[in-house]
């Protein structure tokens, strides 16, 4: 498991699996509503006035996101 900090209090978690890997980021509840979006290898959190971007590995072409009880869960699947 790789832990990343984003910014003063957030942060990144990743855990590697047979199949793929999770990054898991608490983005905290402080935001009521943030939205995710995955473009072009970018996925885009916005929450509030404040915009985070975060660039998926190259060689991950298959990405899931979603954000539930203020953590954005990134599933990567293995393209072995």
């Amino acid at each position: 498991m790789d832990t990343a900090q984003l910014t003063s209090d957030q942060f990144a978690r990743k855990y590697e699996y047979d199949d793929g890997s999770v990054i898991a980021v608490d983005l905290g509840t402080a935001v009521p509503e943030p939205s995710v979006d995955l473009v072009d290898g970018t996925v885009i959190v916005v929450a509030d006035d404040e915009q985070y971007e975060f660039d998926l590995p190259v060689e991950q072409t298959d990405a899931h996101t979603f954000i539930k009880n203020g953590v954005l869960t990134i599933e990567l699947e293995d393209n072995a």
